[in-house]
């Protein structure tokens, strides 16, 4: 099985079809170090944690929408839907694995999820084909180089030498889709978000997906 595999097994078997204890003998490695709040390290973190969500959500639709494969680190994106909708939630986690693929480190963000933003669009909806895989590295430093310049060091009139002005389709479930939107939200000086560290970037073609220190 791949990294990508493995990752998708540990969310496919361990929550949604409610087997977390046979999901970690499957698929992660001698450790599992774990930065998600609220659940602690190895197995038996994990394997305490989901017993308890699974009692809490016995009805759960889960969704991988993106998956990404980078060297040892893994990302995916997915869709939670629980208990017939009472909740809905997005997450994106990262992961790391060991030279035989078994997951042994965690990261995640999670946010509710948003059926439409201003613009009318998803916080999961968009493209999912990776594509142009000889682009990766080139893709990698383009967005590396994006974040450093002009989130973290603010240089928001360079932020055309990145984005593409005429079009911009936003995600984000307060933004709007546009150039000009992005561009004056981080370039007002009372901006709400500080860039401080492009902690992790795993990238597949067409995607680069980064797990940024912010405040």
């Amino acid at each position: 099985m791949t990294r990508r595999d493995n990752a998708i097994g540990l969310y496919m078997k361990g929550i949604r079809d409610g087997n977390p204890a046979a999901a970690q003998a499957a698929f992660t490695g001698a450790r599992y170090t774990q930065h998600s709040t609220g659940v602690l390290d190895g197995s038996a973190g994990f394997i305490e944690f989901f017993d308890s969500f699974i009692k809490r959500n016995p009805k759960r639709e889960i969704r991988v929408v993106r998956a990404l494969e980078d060297g040892n680190h893994v990302f995916v994106h997915v869709y939670q839907s629980l208990n017939e909708g009472d909740s809905k939630w997005v997450t994106t986690d990262f992961f790391d694995t060991d030279a035989a693929g078994k997951i042994i480190e965690h990261w995640d963000v999670i946010g509710p999820y948003v059926p439409a933003n201003p613009s009318g669009r998803s916080n999961i909806d968009g493209p999912t084909e990776i594509t142009d895989l000889h682009k990766t590295d080139a893709n990698k430093t383009l967005v590396g180089d994006f974040i450093k310049t002009c989130l973290i060091d603010r240089q928001t009139d360079r932020m055309a030498e990145f984005i593409n002005p005429s079009q911009y389709d936003q995600h984000n479930v307060e933004g709007g889709d546009g150039f000009e939107h992005f561009r004056d939200f981080y370039a007002a000086r009372d901006c709400p978000l500080s860039y401080q560290e492009c902690f992790l970037m795993v990238g597949e073609g067409n995607f680069v997906a980064t797990l940024n220190r912010a405040k």
